[in-house]
């Protein structure tokens, strides 16, 4: 197992198999001018087995899949039959925006998919179409449900917390995911890419979601900590459990155990790197495992990057990168890197 400067462990990866999306969440993508990745660059299937494989022989063990959105991918169940086979590979999860997962759902799982999670930031239909650019909500919920109709026990619903247009939600989200089964996750308005146009007036704190929280529902009891998860769990007094990501004002990275690598193979050691490594590169070159093992393991060993932390040393902290910066390389926005 390989570690990096702060004896971090590469554990989990994280595999972006598409920049495209078929929503438009202001918080994730640009109104309008996107810049999409070249088709011819991205991934195949058998080169995303291959570098799992490598990346799993240097101790990766946990994979999930992301976008965009990566129900897009034709044949997704495919790449996750290649992936729950790899040796090494215990946990091999999916994030995705829910809309195409009611008819998807079976076949993942049959194909070895181990867990779900599921965006979902307000149960408002008209607010969704509002942050969204889209009217699908109702496919959304339809997702969940299938989820969890073809045995998906370990599901999770992640909610971006917004002041000002969602933080009134908490509790009906929170219900709401109760009802269905599912744990849920709020998360901290992050100042990733720069399309979000974010503003620190718009972050609703952990500290804050939580202490609303324990004023409706009475005491909350923290869960064991994961020191490597980025989410802090509690537990209701009735035994409801959720989970609160704090990126923004208490960044974890002393335990981030995490890689990215985006649909055209650049492999990423932090969300906020500004520069990756080309394994797309090598593998097209003809290069061997050990030659991209022992790229992969040179860029883990150096690793010292702890951009969450970075940035919440920022002073006048603003978006992450201009618009001209991300129309310049469409790695640096959330719908190409992953999230």
């Amino acid at each position: 197992m390989v570690q990096d400067r702060f004896q971090r462990s590469l554990r989990s990866l994280r595999i972006s198999v598409t920049d495209r999306c078929n929503l438009r969440c202001s918080y994730c993508m640009p109104a309008q001018d996107y810049v999409w990745l070249p088709r011819e660059s991205v991934l195949s299937f058998e080169e995303i087995r291959r570098l799992v494989s490598i990346l799993a022989g240097l101790g990766a063990a946990k994979v999930r899949l992301t976008g965009g959105e990566p129900l897009l991918r034709r044949d997704l169940s495919t790449l996750v039959r290649f992936l729950a086979k790899v040796p090494g590979i215990s946990d091999l999860a999916l994030t995705t925006n829910g809309i195409l997962l009611q008819e998807q759902a079976c076949e993942l799982r049959a194909a070895g998919l181990h867990r779900i999670t599921v965006s979902l930031d307000t149960l408002d239909p008209s607010r969704f179409e509002k942050l969204a650019r889209r009217g699908r909500h109702a496919e959304v919920i339809a997702g969940i449900d299938a989820a969890r109709a073809a045995g998906f026990e370990r599901l999770k619903i992640n909610s971006v917390v917004v002041r000002g247009f969602n933080d009134d939600e908490l509790a009906d989200l929170l219900r709401f995911a109760r009802r269905k089964g599912a744990e849920i996750r709020f998360i901290e308005y992050m100042d990733v890419g720069g399309a979000n146009r974010w503003s620190a007036d718009r972050v609703v704190p952990g500290k804050e979601i939580r202490d609303r929280l324990e004023h409706l529902f009475g005491p909350i009891s923290p869960l064991p900590v994961d020191p490597a998860a980025p989410a802090k769990r509690f537990t209701l007094p009735d035994g409801t459990s959720f989970g609160i990501i704090t990126s923004t004002t208490a960044p974890f990275c002393g335990g981030c155990d995490r890689a990215r690598l985006t649909a055209d193979g650049i492999w990423y050691l932090c969300l906020y790197a500004r520069e990756g490594t080309d394994l797309r590169s090598l593998l097209r070159q003809g290069a061997t495992d050990e030659t991209i093992a022992g790229a992969i393991r040179d860029g883990w060993t150096r690793r010292s990057d702890r951009g969450a932390e970075d940035r919440f040393q920022t002073r006048d902290r603003g978006a992450l990168h201009s618009l001209s910066e991300l129309r310049k390389d469409p790695h640096l926005e959330m719908h190409t890197r992953g999230g």
